[in-house]
């Protein structure tokens, strides 16, 4: 483990949070914001309604910010907004079969600020241990996804949506032809 398990959980459902906007939207109603809720196991309270989905709509293009910028100054500046806009407090907590970790923000606060306040603590985790650069865009050239690179030897380059394996088949074609 490189993080602390809330960390590298936060830093995967941020990801994940920016890429429902690939190949068209993935949130694209009230169902499949419960369904991302459920899968990323986010806790708290929920209001269920369309300005909710809007508002986590509204944070995926900030999220994506930090991804697409290479200067730490620039990415501290936009973390240090998003918990100065979330009010954010970190606290221990342990719910349900979770060990102590960091809630930054109450459970009560909508959902679209605690995926942003814990998604900018994770952030900050990273920007200490100086480890901005496990934060990449997947190296397919046809894909917009970000990811994060938790692997020991920093040697991830494809995003969740199967690339790495397009990437394998588009070389072995490009072998063959060139053989023929």
């Amino acid at each position: 483990m490189i993080f602390a398990h809330d960390t590298e959980v936060a830093l995967a459902g941020a990801a994940a949070l920016v890429n429902t906007t690939d190949g068209g939207e993935q949130l694209p109603d009230l169902a499949a914001l419960d369904a991302f809720y459920s899968t990323w196991q986010w806790t708290g309270r929920r209001a269920g309604s369309d300005a909710e989905l809007r508002a986590v709509h509204a944070l995926r293009p900030r999220l994506r910010r930090i991804w697409e910028t290479s200067d730490v100054v620039e990415v501290v500046g936009l973390v240090n907004e998003l918990l100065r806009e979330g009010h954010a407090l970190p606290q221990l907590v342990r719910h349900d079969e979770c060990s102590w970790h960091l809630h930054a923000a109450p459970s009560e606060s909508p959902l679209a600020i605690r995926m942003m306040v814990e998604a900018a603590m994770a952030f900050v985790d990273m920007i200490r241990d100086d480890e901005l650069s496990r934060l990449r865009l997947c190296a397919l050239p046809d894909c917009d996804n970000v990811l994060v690179d938790l692997s020991k030897n920093r040697s991830k380059r494809y995003c969740e949506a199967g690339c790495g394996n397009r990437s394998a088949v588009n070389a072995y074609r490009a072998r063959k032809a060139a053989r023929a």
